[in-house]
C-alpha cells in the first residue's frame, strides 16, 4: 500500500477500533467505508491517465459536406436507384471529405430544369445536355467510355409491317424527349437524312423516358420507338416478353458517350477525389461489378474543349438539317 493510501485511511482505522468496543452495527458500517476507500486508493496515477478524459464542454463535430449527384433519366426511379445507388455507396465509402446523395428526376425536362438551376454538384448528362451545362457554370472533366454504344436505335414489333423507312410515313414514333441525343436527335437526323422528314411527315410523340418509348411500341401505341443500347438491353433483360416481341430495325452512327460534369464551386480537391474513385472503378472486382450494372466498361477523363468539339460536329449537322437546336428545360 502506498504512503498516500495509508495516510488517507489511518483515521478510519482508529474509528474502527472505537466501534469494536461500543457497537457491532457501527463496526459493520465502518468496515464498508474502509473497503471502499481502499479500492479507490488502489487506482494508481498511471491507471487514471489511461481512463477516458472528459472535457467540461462537449466536442463540436464538423458538418460533412453533402453533394448531389444526378444521372439523366435513363430508367424508371426503381431501376435508377438499383443501378446507380451501389456506385454512390462506393463513393461514400472512400470519399472521407464529403458524401454523395443520388437524386432522380421524373423526366428529361425536370432534370434539365434542375441543371439550369444548378441543383446538382456532379451529374452525368447526355452529350447535348453536357455541352449546354457549360453555359450554367459546370465543367466537363470526364465521360463514359464505350463510345461505340452511344448510338440511336429504332425498335419495332416483330409482327409489325415496318420494314423500310418509307413505312413510317404518317405513323406515330415515340421518343423519350426532344433533347434525348441518342434516342431522339440522332434517330431524327438519321431518318431525315434517309428521306423521311420525321417532324412533318410522321407523328413525333415525346413520352418522357427511354422505357416509355420502348413500351409505347410494345403496347401498339406507336409503330416505332427510339432509344439507345444500354437502356434497351437493361429493359429486355428484365422483360423477356418484350425481347420476344420486338427487334432493332435501324441504328445510327455512334457519337461520344455521356459526360461527367461538376459545378464550378466544388473545391478542386473534392473534384479530384471524385475523379480518382470514378476513373479507377474498372481496376478491381467490386468496381467492375458496379460498372456491369451500368452496362459500361469504365469512366475516363477528358478535357472540356475536346468533349465539346466532338459533340459540336454532330450538332452543327443537326442544326443545318433542322434549322435549329432544341432548347433544354423547355427553353429555346
Amino acid at each position: 500500500m502506498n504512503h498516500q493510501l495509508q495516510s488517507s485511511i489511518t483515521p478510519y482505522c482508529v474509528a474502527l477500533e472505537f466501534m469494536m468496543n461500543y457497537s457491532p452495527v457501527l463496526l459493520f458500517r465502518g468496515i464498508v467505508v474502509c473497503v471502499a476507500i481502499a479500492i479507490a486508493g488502489c487506482t494508481t496515477t498511471e491507471e487514471k491517465e489511461t481512463q477516458p478524459q472528459y472535457g467540461k464542454t462537449p466536442a463540436i463535430h464538423a458538418i460533412q459536406t453533402e453533394y448531389v449527384f444526378a444521372i439523366h433519366p435513363l430508367l424508371n426511379s426503381r431501376r435508377y436507384f438499383e443501378v446507380y445507388q451501389p456506385l454512390v455507396a462506393y463513393i461514400n465509402r472512400y470519399a472521407k471529405e464529403f458524401t454523395i446523395r443520388l437524386e432522380s428526376s421524373k423526366d428529361y425536362s425536370h432534370f434539365e430544369e434542375k441543371l439550369i438551376a444548378r441543383k446538382f454538384h456532379f451529374a452525368l448528362p447526355n452529350p447535348y445536355q453536357t455541352v449546354q451545362a457549360t453555359r450554367y457554370g459546370y465543367t466537363i472533366f470526364g465521360k463514359m467510355s464505350d463510345d461505340d454504344q452511344f448510338r440511336g436505335i429504332i425498335v419495332v414489333r416483330n409482327d409489325s409491317h415496318i420494314h423500310s423507312i418509307e413505312d413510317l410515313r404518317g405513323k406515330a414514333i415515340s421518343f423519350p424527349s426532344v433533347t434525348a441525343l441518342a434516342a431522339a436527335m440522332m434517330p431524327k437526323y438519321f431518318l431525315k437524312s434517309n428521306g423521311l422528314d420525321v417532324e412533318n411527315e410522321a407523328e413525333c410523340r415525346y413520352v418522357g423516358s427511354q422505357e416509355s418509348s420502348i413500351m409505347n411500341v410494345f403496347l401498339g401505341k406507336t409503330v416505332a420507338g427510339c432509344t439507345w443500347p444500354p437502356p434497351w438491353e437493361s429493359f429486355i433483360n428484365d422483360h423477356p416478353e418484350v425481347k420476344e416481341a420486338m427487334r432493332i430495325q435501324w441504328q445510327t452512327n455512334p457519337l461520344i458517350n455521356n459526360g461527367l460534369i461538376v459545378r464550378d464551386d466544388v473545391p478542386i480537391q473534392h473534384r479530384n477525389i471524385f475523379s480518382q474513385i470514378m476513373f479507377s472503378l474498372h481496376t478491381h472486382a467490386e468496381g467492375k461489378e458496379i460498372l456491369q450494372r451500368i452496362h459500361l466498361s469504365q469512366f475516363v477523363g477528358i478535357s472540356q474543349s475536346e468533349y465539346v468539339s466532338r459533340v459540336n460536329i454532330f450538332l452543327r449537322k443537326y442544326e443545318t438539317l433542322f434549322g435549329s437546336l432544341p432548347g433544354i428545360g423547355g427553353r429555346n
